[in-house]
């Protein structure tokens, strides 16, 4: 006889698309800075350097993950006309939506893994 889960109903939903979405997702967040990024931008607009201080974080490593949030639509850099330059980052309304996610991530994490 099948083991009954209290609360968890068969999900038909993991197909193929889902994981192909899901496979996605994990593409665009991928990379060892990603999550810190996003947490270092939740607070705030952020110029190149500040975010670099506070990560701790190589300028290649900080640059190729700029880049790729940039172009995922992650991320938004903005260039001021100063000498030298400002390049500020800001996340996204994307980004934002995507904040039920990680909410959903730290209720599994608060249940599932040693505090």
């Amino acid at each position: 006889m099948a083991e009954k889960r209290v609360g968890v109903e068969p999900v038909a939903a993991y197909d193929a698309v889902c994981l192909r979405s899901v496979r996605g997702v994990t593409e665009v967040f991928s990379g060892k800075w990603s999550f810190l990024v996003l947490e270092q931008l939740h607070v705030g607009t952020m110029r190149f350097n500040e975010l670099q201080r506070a990560l701790g974080v190589s300028t290649k490593s900080l640059t190729d993950t700029l880049r790729h949030l940039e172009e995922n639509g992650i991320v938004h850099r903005e260039a001021r006309p100063t000498v030298p330059v400002t390049v500020e980052y800001s996340l996204t309304d994307k980004a934002r939506a995507f904040d039920k996610v990680l909410l959903a991530m730290k209720a599994w994490g608060e249940e599932w893994l040693d505090a």
